[in-house]
């Protein structure tokens, strides 16, 4: 059975529906709290087979609140890298990856919406539209051999490519609305016009839920993972 870390940056974000997906392919996830007491993050890869980086809310890499674990995390993801082992971002986590592999980040405000995500160039296991939960500030700036394969409506990257193995997406693609209000109130900084955030998410659930199957396939042919 392999073992995929995953780093969570705060409570209320988590997998969420991913982790039936995971579960159903026998792929065990441990989740590692660098926020909690006592919590550390790694120095290499150890035993495991993957690192996935989660979401943070309004923790930013370049500005806000920057994320008090950012130095450990680009340490264990370029690790991973290193050994070509496969790293994927959500959100925050995205944008770690980014810096980790040779791009990095722009200074963008914090935002939460339900965008609609087209995916090209990428695995042909993929939706090709799905609507992707965007929480956090700060965009990304790609480097040499990250590939873009996902973008919104105005062409704005979302998704890309690092290498062979890794992949980085700018929103959680199984957020529940339930983790998006735990995220509003853990922080005293919230995006503008959550109300209107709350509202498109809960009536993006069911596609979201649709697309995510698909979503998964691809990211594990992707990772390796199966």
């Amino acid at each position: 059975m392999k073992t995929i870390w995953v780093v969570q940056h705060t409570e209320a974000e988590y997998l969420g529906l991913m982790e039936d997906h995971f579960e159903g392919r026998n792929l065990r996830f441990r989740y590692l709290r660098p926020f909690a007491a006592g919590g550390t993050i790694p120095d290499t890869p150890g035993a495991s087979d993957g690192l996935i980086l989660l979401g943070g809310g309004p923790y930013g890499i370049v500005s806000g609140h920057i994320l008090p674990s950012l130095g450990p995390e680009l340490r264990l993801a370029r690790a991973f890298l290193g050994a070509g082992l496969p790293v994927v971002g959500f959100g925050l986590g995205a944008l770690i990856l980014l810096s980790a592999g040779g791009g990095g980040a722009e200074e963008a405000p914090l935002r939460f919406d339900v965008v609609d995500t087209a995916i090209t160039g990428w695995n042909d296991a993929a939706p090709r539209h799905m609507p992707l939960a965007v929480y956090g500030r700060d965009a990304p700036y790609l480097g040499p051999g990250i590939t873009s394969v996902a973008t919104g409506p105005a062409g704005e990257t979302l998704g890309f490519t690092v290498g062979a193995n890794s992949f980085g997406l700018l929103g959680n693609p199984g957020m529940k609305r339930g983790m998006a209000e735990d995220l509003i109130m853990e922080f005293a900084e919230a995006p503008a016009d959550t109300l209107t955030g709350l509202e498109r998410l809960a009536a993006a659930q069911v596609a979201i839920a649709e697309a995510l199957h698909p979503f998964m396939v691809a990211l594990i042919r992707h990772t390796g993972w199966m």
